[in-house]
């Protein structure tokens, strides 16, 4: 078994037992459903097998610590641009885009509204609220570099431009229709999350999110229309270039061929003939007897 096949058979095995029981290393921990029939689509063809996928998800995302230091005036160090660690941690997050409404009203979220800030407020370790909306992304483990190819050009045709050929013939699908929009901030002194934005600013945003779901899925349906026409049911005919004595054996085997099928013919037509003949002595001994 080649290292491909074993890598395909562990991957396999491992997405057969994902479940909310034995979730996988994915903040989610399962798969999102709007992906499974892609998956499983792209799974079902031997040079290819997914290794991580999102669906699309609407984020708000509040950032952790930075610990910047200034090293000189004006100079700054350890600068960390929408910090994961230190505290950083999702205040909403869904994969749905019907979960999304009036998202800010939920009960773990607690806004308060400012927005009048003065520019003193923001200094280089400010923990800001990211307002984030993140399209499907899908990674693909190919056999060679012929199926990678093959899988980036037939997503590139559907319009995800972001896509990519990394190493060892993974290939990235991405789309480039995301959001990423600061809508307030911590307060330090006061631990309260402020947003800086009114509701009206909110539910527009919102509003453009739900949008980009409905585009993120219909670019999946293409997606898995394409994938399924160009590379799963798709047909390859290799040209075989012929030499005279084969060719001259074709044409003598499609001679005998057509002279058998006018064989066949002529007695079919005979045959016909005389059932027609049969049945008019048929119907003339019957007519002679009525009389």
């Amino acid at each position: 078994m080649s290292e491909f096949d074993q890598k395909k058979k562990f991957l396999l095995k491992e997405i057969g037992l994902n479940s909310e029981e034995n979730p996988d290393a994915s903040p989610k921990g399962t798969i999102d459903s709007l992906c499974i029939p892609l998956i499983t689509m792209i799974n079902s063809h031997k040079d290819m097998v997914t290794t991580s996928s999102c669906s699309g998800r609407l984020s708000v995302f509040l950032e952790g610590s930075k610990d910047v230091k200034l090293v000189d005036e004006g100079t700054r160090e350890n600068i960390k641009i929408g910090a994961k660690g230190d505290g950083g941690h999702w205040l909403f997050v869904s994969h749905e885009k019907d979960e999304i409404k009036e998202w800010w009203k939920s009960e773990n979220i607690k806004f308060k509204y400012k927005t009048a800030i003065k520019e003193a407020e923001y200094n280089p370790n400010t923990r800001y609220v990211l307002f984030k909306y993140e399209p499907l992304i899908l990674h693909v483990k190919c056999r060679d570099f012929s199926s990678a190819s093959k899988l980036y050009s037939t997503a590139m045709g559907c319009g995800f431009r972001e896509s990519g050929i990394g190493a060892n013939n993974n290939v990235a699908i991405r789309i480039s229709i995301r959001l990423d929009i600061p809508i307030g901030f911590l307060d330090n002194e006061t631990d309260d999350i402020l947003c800086t934005v009114d509701e009206s600013y909110i539910k527009m945003v919102t509003k453009l999110a739900y949008d980009r779901f409905l585009e993120n899925e219909r670019k999946l349906d293409l997606l898995y229309e394409r994938i399924e026409k160009e590379i799963i049911n798709s047909v390859y005919t290799i040209e075989v270039k012929e030499t005279k004595e084969e060719r001259k054996e074709r044409k003598m085997r499609e001679g005998l061929a057509r002279r058998d099928d006018v064989r066949k013919l002529k007695e079919e037509k005979r045959r016909l003939k005389q059932l027609q003949l049969e049945q008019q002595k048929s119907e003339e001994g019957s007519k002679t007897n009525e009389e």
